[in-house]
């Protein structure tokens, strides 16, 4: 492109270009973009809520930035997301250390093109999600830019301000990192279906024995509630265990089959609101792990799908 800024004119080698056709273009390439940066930033952070903030702050940086100077402008806009994705990231950080109880990603409605995405809908799970917690900033950034979206590592690494060696250690790092604690011998999407489905139905006839038959005997429950609503403050192990727990609540509650985070999840609602989001992880044919989101704070992406992309 060989565009050349001359006072408030763009100029091409087609001649002189309006200020306003110039902010069309500039706009017309970040919303190209905006799904898939914030993909990359909700990778990242788990939180919608800071992905959003994210594309805000990318967008103004965006809009600052001379489209001729830009070779590839999905590359460019990516490198200005992942970096204020990574301030985000810390400071979200020291929020949770102070969070009451167990804290899990933001739950998200995800259209069928996403479940259709295997790559994809693993990476955005909430099983996925709690792995990537598990790294450094920095590992996080540089895992989900290479294994999830592909980036080259000169790319990566000036997105992180690394050199390129350093990426690729610290990529082979988080790779073995994320390998050793990722989901084994998880469930292809018709059998998460039928296997979330077997467990719907047992837990709103109360059977007990249905319900056993569906956990695995060391299935894990974790319960998001924020300090703000009623939550198990630890983990619930154990199929006995969590079979109590939803046996106490379950004959109450409705349970609305969705899509959440590209995978089979049920939603509770109650008095006409959201009050619960039960994400499932299936390895095998039975639930590994229950994901119930409750902090009210999270539950505001549910009244819509959300595009996620590649």
């Amino acid at each position: 492109m060989n565009d050349r800024t001359t006072g408030d004119r763009t100029e091409d080698a087609s001649g002189p270009v309006a200020p306003d056709a110039r902010l069309d273009g500039v706009t017309r390439a970040f919303v190209a973009h905006r799904n898939l940066l914030f993909t990359v930033a909700y990778e990242m952070l788990g939180s919608a809520a800071d992905a959003e903030d994210v594309l805000q702050e990318t967008w103004l940086r965006w809009v600052g930035v001379d489209p001729g100077t830009v070779r590839d402008q999905r590359a460019y806009l990516v490198r200005i997301a992942t970096r204020q994705a990574l301030s985000h990231l810390r400071a979200l950080g020291r929020r949770k250390e102070s969070y009451v109880g167990p804290w899990l990603p933001e739950p998200l409605l995800t259209s069928p093109d996403v479940a259709e995405d295997v790559e994809l809908a693993d990476s955005v799970s909430m099983a996925m999600l709690l792995v990537l917690e598990t790294l450094a900033p920095t590992e996080r950034a540089v895992f989900v830019l290479r294994e999830v979206f592909d980036l080259g590592y000169d790319e990566i690494a000036e997105a992180v301000g690394k050199s390129r060696d350093a990426v690729r250690q610290i990529a082979h790092r988080a790779r073995a990192h994320v390998a050793a604690r990722r989901p084994r011998g998880a469930a292809s999407a018709a059998e998460a279906r039928r296997t979330v489905e077997a467990f719907r139905q047992a837990v709103e006839t109360g059977d007990l024995r249905r319900l056993l038959d569906v956990l695995a005997p060391d299935v894990v429950l974790l319960t998001d509630g924020g300090g703000v609503v009623r939550a198990a403050l630890t983990p619930v192990v154990g199929a006995a265990r969590v079979a109590e727990v939803l046996g106490r609540i379950g004959a109450a509650l409705a349970l609305r089959p969705a899509q959440v985070n590209g995978d089979p999840a049920l939603i509770v609602h109650l008095d006409g609101e959201i009050d619960t989001v039960l994400a499932l992880r299936v390895d095998d044919g039975l639930v590994t792990g229950l994901y119930a989101v409750r902090n009210p704070e999270k539950l505001s992406y549910l009244d819509r799908e959300t595009t996620l992309r590649r």
